[in-house]
């Protein structure tokens, strides 16, 4: 290994501030509405609103997921290897934040009179211009945090906070879509299935994902003196050299791992959020307004889940963590449809309905959330265990799973639930009221043995991640000796102690 191969060690940093860390999580907010808009309403709108047939639109959003294949890894290694002004991540994050908010806005605005082929084509290239934008910003953001700090803790309680902003994003403007473009009519007595609301539900959630993302990059950038820079090398790298050292990091047992657990829980994760509206309005048949109180739950969930993940961290480490809160909050979540499909659970319109539903899913996302938020800071320990094999920090590839997975919650868990919704049966712009309980029952019956075994199995993959606290503490260690050598040696190196010229 030679010294030009490594990125170079930051100067010493002051204590991360509060206030940043803030700031660095609002960003995850923009993430947080793209993936309730196209988790939740993307597949509602142009099935149940315009018609298009559920098979065409989960194809479509699928298909997204060759360009993100593509995409992501291409991204994380570009910001790995940047040098500029701006640092290896900023350039990115600043880049993304317009044209993110502009093509989600206009996915939501086809041309009229398109057939449903045209429609399938127009969601795809929306969505994946909306996701490679987002992943211009997810990438490099997620890999910062892992620049921000590297004590095994402070990072679940740093990407803790950063998931908070995530929910606050995801179920924040859902609730406040359902309270004010979703209201029922007359005309349309579950206002989710009004077209004239998706106007408003469309260009706000444009501007905000804008906002958020500009906020969090002027946030963090008063921390770029400080953090990790790229060093020049003696040779510049061919293609082979980069496709070589990609594939070198993707074959990193412990990325392995969490990249198997991370796309299974995605996709689990994926196919609930793109479900539940489903289940919701017509099998519990919720009013929006109670869709709207429903949702307040994931917010109280995640303010419970930003102590808890950290405290389980240290408790149990982050993978029994993960583990143990990912398996028993989806057997929690999926509770009521079992006591549904056996006829004892609340009907439709009794008092206790909305409360218990409530109830259920504070502790399933709270218990989910927990295993999100410690997942993302064993991507982060990934990091530093390469690094002592490799000599590179490669917290841009390394964060691509993060990204992919997260884009593929949308794109597998639609074509899931696209799956689902033909195999039940169930039919396109359905009145609420009129959906048999035989259909009913054939959505659950498919749906719940699906999330449930995307979760077990990713749970067993994640039995294959190494990196405890120990290992990681001692893979700073060792890097920390490792620099502290290279810096003696470019000393002894240096004019001053050669004597020549």
């Amino acid at each position: 290994m030679t010294p030009e191969t490594v990125s170079a060690p930051a100067p010493a940093a002051p204590p991360l501030p509060r206030h940043t860390r803030w700031l660095y999580g609002s960003g995850l907010m923009a993430s947080g509405i793209k993936t309730t808009a196209f988790s939740t309403y993307l597949l509602l709108y142009f099935n149940q609103v315009l018609g298009v047939p559920a098979s065409i639109v989960s194809q479509a959003i699928f298909l997204t997921l060759l360009v993100d294949a593509i995409a992501d890894p291409l991204i994380g290694r570009i910001s790995d290897r940047t040098r500029s002004r701006l640092g290896r991540r900023h350039p990115f994050i600043f880049a993304a934040a317009i044209p993110a908010g502009f093509f989600f806005a206009l996915t939501w605005f086809p041309p009229t009179g398109l057939s449903d082929f045209a429609m399938g084509v127009w969601i795809f290239c929306l969505a994946a211009l909306t996701r490679a934008c987002m992943s211009m910003f997810e990438i490099p953001s997620s890999a910062l945090g892992a620049e921000l700090t590297d004590d095994y803790t402070e990072r679940t309680r740093l990407f803790g906070i950063r998931f908070w902003f995530g929910y606050i994003g995801a179920f924040g403007f859902g609730a406040f879509c359902l309270a004010v473009f979703f209201v029922a009519t007359p005309e349309y007595p579950k206002g989710q299935l009004n077209p004239a609301g998706y106007t408003g539900f469309a260009i706000l959630g444009g501007v905000l994902i804008a906002l958020a993302v500009l906020t969090s990059a002027f946030g963090t950038k008063s921390r770029i003196p400080y953090l990790r820079q790229v060093r020049e090398r003696a040779v510049k790298l061919t293609l082979g050299d980069h496709l070589r050292e990609m594939a070198d990091a993707f074959t990193h047992r412990p990325f392995l791992a969490i990249f198997g657990y991370s796309l299974a829980k995605q996709t689990a994760i994926g196919l609930y959020v793109a479900t539940t509206i489903y289940f919701n309005t017509y099998v519990f048949q919720l009013t929006a307004k109670q869709l709207a109180v429903l949702t307040a739950e994931s917010l109280v969930a995640a303010t419970l889940a930003v102590p808890l993940a950290p405290w389980l961290a240290r408790r149990m480490g982050k993978r029994k963590a993960a583990m143990a809160m990912g398996l028993g909050g989806i057997c929690i979540g999926v509770t009521p449809l079992i006591l549904t499909y056996f006829r004892l659970f609340f009907a439709p319109g009794d008092p206790l309905l909305l409360p218990v539903l409530f109830a259920v899913g504070a502790i399933y996302h709270a218990m989910i959330a927990s295993s999100l938020m410690n997942s993302s800071g064993m991507i982060a320990d990934t990091v530093e265990d390469h690094a002592v094999k490799s000599g590179r920090h490669n917290a841009g590839v390394f964060f691509s799973v993060n990204s992919f997975t997260t884009q593929a919650a949308v794109g597998l868990g639609i074509l899931l639930a696209g799956f689902v919704l033909d195999a039940a049966n169930f039919p396109e712009q359905a009145d609420p009221s009129g959906v048999s309980k035989l259909i009913s029952d054939s959505l659950i019956l498919w749906y719940v043995p699906i999330t449930v075994g995307l979760w077990l199995l990713g749970s067993l993959m994640l039995l294959w991640y190494p990196i405890t606290e120990a290992k990681h503490r001692a893979n700073l260690d060792a890097l920390a000796a490792r620099a502290a050598q290279e810096k003696e040696q470019s000393l002894r190196d240096s004019p001053e102690v050669t004597g020549m010229p």
